[in-house]
């Protein structure tokens, strides 16, 4: 995989805009991406020091309109944190 296909999009809550002062962000991954390939495409795309990569699989929840019902999609989102001093721009100022 390509560090293009690993990292899906970056995942921008309430929680992550939080986080990011904290220096961790968070990104939608490739469900078959694991923490060492997830490391080392956001060191690829952003050049940046990446310390630490926790994962988490999220799991789909029940909806329902009306009569039918369906699920969301299910998703795995990584929180890279990087080295101090260093960030990523994900919007222009």
């Amino acid at each position: 995989m390509e560090a293009r296909d690993i990292l899906i999009r970056p995942l921008i809550t309430e929680r992550t805009t939080e986080l990011m002062a904290e220096g961790k962000y968070v990104f939608v991954v490739d469900k078959r991406a694991n923490k060492i390939q997830i490391a080392d495409a956001v060191k690829e795309v952003f050049n940046v020091t990446v310390e630490n990569v926790n994962t988490v699989n999220v799991k789909p929840k029940t909806k329902r309109m009306g009569r039918s019902v369906g699920k969301t999609t299910s998703y795995k989102k990584a929180i890279v944190k990087l080295k101090a001093g260093e960030t990523i721009e994900f919007f222009s100022a």
